[in-house]
This record gives C-alpha cells, sequence and structure tokens, in this order.
C-alpha cells in the first residue's frame, strides 16, 4: 500500500510546527499569510475555476476578505477545473470512493482520498499529496499534548501496551478511518496495538468485542463515547481506557462528564473536518486551540460579514494553507464558532476557539427482547447514504416504535428513494435489536438546519 508519506517533508513541517508552537501569535500571523501568499499564487496558476470566479487583477497578495465566498456544491460541480492536477478525474474518484476494498490505498501513487459524510447535503471528494499530509501528520502528533498522567511502569517505560479503538464508520472512504488504516501501514507497531470496530454492530458485539481488546485509547464520537459510558454503567462494559479521543460532534459538558465518570479516563476533544483534518486540539486547560499557522477560519454572519472576536457566528469560511492540489478558500464550512482575542493561560500563541458541532441524536427504540436499543446518529446517516443514497434528509423520531422521514425529492425519484430509505432503516433497525418500526416517509419536505448551518438531520422523541 502506498501510504502517500515522505519522511522529509515530515521532518521539515514538524520542526517548523515545534517551534511555531513556541512562538508569539505574531510568528503565527507571519507564517499564516506568507503560506497564503503561496497558496493564492498556485490557485491562480493551476486552477480555472478560482481564476474564473476571482476578481480581475487578483495577485497572490490580494486580501482575503476581496475573493467571493465558495461551496462544496459550487466547487464539486466543476472538480476538473478546481483541481490543479488535470489528472485528478471525478468519475475516477468516485469510482475509487465506491469501493470499500480500496479505502487507505494512495491514487495514482501520490494522493490519498477520501469522501466526506454528506452532512451539508452534498457529499464531497477531498485529495490530500504528500505535503498535506506531512502538514496533518505533524499537527497530531505535536499539538495533541496529552494529559497530565502517571509515569509508565518499569517494565512499560515507553508504553508500549498501549492499544488503540478506533469506533466509526468503516465501510467508506471517510477521512478518520482512511487516516487510521494509514497510520497503521506506516507504523507496524500501531498496527499491532490499534483495532478499528463498527458503529454499524449492534451494541452487544461492539460491547463484547471491547471487553476482548481491552483497550488503552478509544477514538469516537461523542454520542459513541457516551453509549459505551452508559454501557459501563450498567456494568456490561469492562475496559479502563486511559483517555477517550473524541471529535465529529457536539460534546456538551454534560456528556464530556458522563464519558469521564463512567469510562474512567482523561476525555480529550478536537476539531477537524474532511477539508482540513486537525483544525485544533484541546490543550491541558480544556480551551480549543486552532491550527492557525496552517488554517484561517473567518467567523461570519449570515451575510458573509466579519462577526467580531468572542461573537458566535452564524457560519465560518475556511482556507486551508497545506493543500494546493484541491485549493480550499474561503470555502463555507457552515460551523457555528467563537474566536476568542483572550490569549489561553496554558501560553499557547494559536488563538482558542470555541465549535458548535453536530446535534444530531442518538434514537432510543424498544428492543425485540423488552430492552431498549439506541441508534446512533453517525450509524443511521451511514445507513442512509450508503444503503438508501440519501444525503439531504430529515430523520424524526415519534415514539420508540415510529420515525418519520421528511426527504426534499418528489416525483419518481422521491418514491424511489422512499422505498429505499424506509427499507434500510427498517432492515438496520432489525439488526440492532429493536422489535419492528414503522417510517413515515413525508416528500417534498425541506430539511432543517441547525445553528452550524449544516442540517439538523437526526431528532429524538421528547422525553417525557
Amino acid at each position: 500500500m502506498n501510504t502517500v508519506f515522505d519522511p522529509l517533508r515530515l521532518s521539515t513541517v514538524s520542526l517548523d510546527v515545534a517551534v511555531a508552537q513556541r512562538g508569539t501569535p505574531q510568528d503565527i500571523a507571519q507564517r499564516q499569510r506568507t503560506r497564503l501568499a503561496l497558496l493564492m499564487e498556485a490557485t491562480l496558476r493551476g486552477s480555472r475555476l478560482y481564476q474564473r470566479l476571482w476578481p480581475a487583477g487578483t495577485t497572490a497578495h490580494t486580501p482575503l476578505q476581496q475573493l467571493p465566498v465558495v461551496t462544496r456544491a459550487r466547487l464539486m460541480a466543476d472538480f476538473s477545473g478546481w483541481v490543479t492536477d488535470p489528472r485528478l478525474k471525478l468519475d475516477a474518484l468516485q469510482a475509487f470512493t465506491a469501493d470499500p476494498a480500496r479505502i487507505g490505498q494512495s491514487w495514482l501513487g501520490r494522493y490519498l482520498v477520501w469522501e466526506s459524510s454528506g452532512t451539508s447535503g452534498q457529499p464531497g471528494i477531498f485529495v490530500q499529496d504528500a505535503q498535506t499530509m506531512a502538514v496533518y501528520d505533524a499537527l497530531e502528533a505535536l499539538r495533541r499534548s496529552p494529559p497530565p498522567k502517571p509515569p509508565a511502569p518499569w517494565w512499560n517505560p515507553l508504553g508500549m501496551t498501549e492499544r488503540t479503538a478506533f469506533i466509526g464508520a468503516l465501510d467508506g472512504h471517510f477521512a478518520s478511518y482512511v487516516s487510521v488504516l494509514r497510520l497503521c501501514a506506516i507504523n507496524p507497531w500501531l498496527a499491532c496495538s490499534t483495532r478499528s470496530f463498527s458503529i454499524m454492530e449492534p451494541l452487544s458485539t461492539l460491547v463484547q468485542a471491547l471487553n476482548a481488546f481491552g483497550p488503552t485509547v478509544i477514538a469516537t464520537y461523542p454520542t459513541a463515547a457516551t453509549l459505551l459510558a452508559d454501557e459501563a454503567l450498567r456494568g456490561t462494559l469492562h475496559i479502563a481506557p486511559r483517555e477517550i479521543w473524541t471529535g465529529g460532534e457536539c460534546l456538551g459538558s454534560a456528556a464530556r462528564a458522563h464519558i469521564a465518570r463512567h469510562l474512567k479516563g482523561a476525555v480529550r476533544n478536537s476539531y477537524g473536518a474532511s477539508e482540513f483534518l486537525a483544525m485544533g486540539w484541546e490543550c491541558a486547560h480544556g480551551q480549543m486551540h486552532l491550527n492557525a499557522d496552517w488554517v484561517i477560519l473567518e467567523p461570519v454572519d449570515e451575510h458573509h460579514r466579519p462577526v467580531p472576536a468572542g461573537q458566535p457566528s452564524h457560519s465560518v469560511l475556511l482556507t486551508n494553507l497545506a493543500n494546493t492540489v484541491q485549493p480550499l478558500i474561503r470555502y463555507e464550512l457552515g460551523d457555528h464558532v467563537t474566536l476568542h482575542a483572550e490569549r489561553c493561560t496554558c501560553g499557547s500563541p494559536l488563538p482558542v476557539i470555541e465549535v458548535q458541532g453536530r446535534h444530531d441524536e442518538p434514537l432510543v427504540l424498544a428492543g425485540s427482547n423488552g430492552e431498549s436499543v439506541t441508534l446512533l446518529p453517525l450509524a443511521l446517516s451511514t445507513v442512509m447514504e450508503d444503503c438508501a443514497g440519501v444525503f439531504d434528509f430529515y430523520l424524526c423520531q415519534i415514539d420508540d416504535r415510529t420515525l418519520e422521514l421528511h426527504l426534499p425529492l418528489e416525483g419518481a425519484a422521491g418514491e424511489r428513494a422512499l422505498v429505499r430509505s424506509r427499507a434500510a432503516l427498517q432492515a438496520f433497525a432489525t439488526a440492532m435489536g429493536a422489535a419492528p418500526i414503522e417510517v413515515c416517509v413525508l416528500l417534498g419536505q425541506s430539511v432543517p438546519r441547525g445553528r452550524s448551518g449544516k442540517a439538523c438531520r437526526i431528532v429524538a422523541a421528547p422525553q417525557g
């Protein structure tokens, strides 16, 4: 397997990341300006789409705020004009990502490819070269400072008995799983100590597998970690992870406390996306720091006007300073972000941000054996996307045996989506141990959007 790995690039980037971490906010800003100019120069030279979109006379030093906002739908609609390498063809990449046997493999021997989950209503395909991956690797390795922990025992000074469990969707070319497979291919020791578990498995199967593996580190989504904490509280899950790494969804303070209390490990939250894998990690003080030397985030209001520091945004515009093959410049990410002007007491020169993640909720259904069954939102999203082929939807729970599905599609296309969606949801619920459910489907319905700007797609029945 070609892992899109260049040790020399990684060493160079790692040194810069380490030096920047000990610098000042002014040092970070200078790196940002230099990298933005290089990115714009490469984009002006190689991307026909941006050449058409940008105002006449745009140069590598044109202020970012003078450039138009772009969306995933706009970029994907002209993929060949967007990318700077003409060998990247959308139809070929779509065929590649449709093949689960090729997850984690390289494309053309030089690119790593992953697909988005489609939470914004439009799935995307994202391509990374060795330079981009070197940046992501360095940020993950050097900015994810672990919390204080007791010294390793004398017989294990290097922590060689660490066992990491990744729990996520394993049947698609998603960024997190692709990254896990790649890291295991690069590092044989990681391959021996890391295992991936599917959230599509029934909970009892997942619990049994985790008990057998005994992970010391868990990497998953907050809703999945919360569900595991519930199982630990019930006494069915018998593991003692030292750390629980979460990301990809909203992690509230109550959920964090619940996870830490019952899984008995330190909870570390991160911020990333398919568009930029390693945007931020929490420091030892619990503050999320943006890797602003490699990514620019512009908090904006509903009219794309700048939002002052300390004020929550309606959306956020992302500029990826690491990727010149598939430029993302003033790309509407849709997240609800607050950027703070004050520095963190940890001493980092990187800015502090608060991120409002996804608010999709787990659904608790009646079980076939009389006990309740919980369906995780990411698993349900995967069922809708991979099994039903539907990316834009709203799933609302009516009661413990009834779901209501809203689809914006109409006509014959809507009827076909209706049949696929109902069958996929009912089959998945049954496979997870739920009693037979009814799925009421309404066509021609708009999908509600949360404060983050992304679709609020899965809502549990009200309590009480």
